[in-house]
């Protein structure tokens, strides 16, 4: 009997060894694609460019399946430092946020030729791991200042720049330009203070953090007059929107992002935002790495043809801003997009 037991034993073992033996091998797992977000001194809340680039990493990493993570730059010397960090980390791509990046990126790209780099806002680098971005926000601005201009109440309107560049000059001149339609279609004269579009000059804070700044200069255009004021220079401008709460007067156009949404408890001194959706290039930058497809060399064109610009209105303004306006503004779109409505100046 034991010899019965001990035989079907073995033929049970045998079978086991064979059924194992057909069962196919394991696929492996691929390893996660790894992206890794550098700031520029603003931090990752900065309710500005971090903010909306840090939206783009984490639709991607809910959509696509990437990790991701993020080095916040206290100062300008970390930029190089934090790049670097990532690059022994050995991350799939780097995203750089912001034209103060481009000189360590750029340094980090020729010295780490394999890898891959989306940096936010320069489109000049030329490397071909390095792709660039660069946006129509003078689209945007110009159906902001044009809003603007139709809803003044003392006819003038005002703006700043954080620190000027070409990326933030075309900010201004949009805005300008949209405000000098306004007045050609209506007759009006509405003045724009802060910028000169002939001098290429206006108001410049020097930094794109002193909120104390942000308020100095609005209190500076309030005074002068100006009764809606566009900020372009991130978190300072919440100094600007806090001083319109404290006196209760005054409309902020925000820039980059919804800024009512960002700050719903301003949500009443916040008549529209000019959207620039960084989360757009950096999400689809991603993309392009995860598809193998990934390649630099030439910039990302955010524009008004394919929503990677646009106005978007206050959460407490969809409603207020007179139905005509809002037709006009829309009409401007078409004319901006086939060229024949020019949002910048000619120079």
């Amino acid at each position: 009997m034991s010899k019965k037991v001990s035989l079907l034993l073995a033929i049970l073992v045998l079978a086991s060894l064979l059924i194992s033996a057909c069962q196919p091998a394991a696929t492996p797992v691929a390893p996660k694609v790894k992206v890794c977000q550098v700031t520029d001194t603003g931090g990752i809340d900065d309710k500005s460019f971090n903010a909306t680039a840090w939206l783009g990493m984490q639709n991607a990493a809910k959509d696509l399946g990437v990790d991701v993570s993020y080095l916040e730059s206290q100062q300008q010397s970390d930029y190089e430092v934090n790049l670097n960090t990532f690059v022994e980390a050995k991350c799939d791509l780097i995203v750089p946020v912001g034209f103060l990046l481009a000189d360590a990126t750029s340094a980090a790209a020729d010295t780490n030729p394999d890898q891959k780099f989306a940096i936010v806002d320069v489109d000049y680098l030329a490397q071909t791991n390095v792709l660039g971005n660069a946006s129509k926000i003078d689209q945007a601005t110009f159906l902001a200042g044009y809003l603007a201009a139709g809803m003044t109440k003392t006819g003038k309107v005002g703006t700043y720049v954080g620190i000027l560049f070409p990326a933030t000059q075309a900010f201004m001149d949009g805005y300008a330009m949209g405000v000098a339609k306004y007045n050609e279609v209506h007759g009006t004269d509405v003045q724009v203070l802060g910028w000169n579009m002939e001098t290429q000059e206006g108001l410049q804070v020097g930094n794109f953090e002193s909120l104390d700044d942000g308020r100095a200069f609005g209190e500076q255009l309030l005074d002068e007059g100006a009764d809606i004021i566009m900020p372009v220079a991130g978190p300072v401008g919440l100094g600007t929107l806090a001083v319109m709460q404290e006196r209760g007067t005054g409309l902020l156009v925000g820039v980059d992002n919804d800024w009512s949404v960002a700050n719903p408890d301003k949500a009443d001194f916040i008549l529209a935002s000019a959207l620039k959706k960084i989360d757009v290039f950096v999400y689809e930058s991603i993309k392009q790495v995860v598809d193998g497809t990934f390649k630099g060399g030439a910039p990302y064109l955010l524009t008004l043809e394919n929503k990677g610009v646009g106005l978007q209105y206050g959460s407490k303004f969809a409603d207020q801003v007179p139905a005509e306006l809002k037709a006009e503004v829309e009409g401007l779109i078409p004319g901006i997009i086939d060229g024949s409505i020019p949002t910048m100046p000619t120079r």
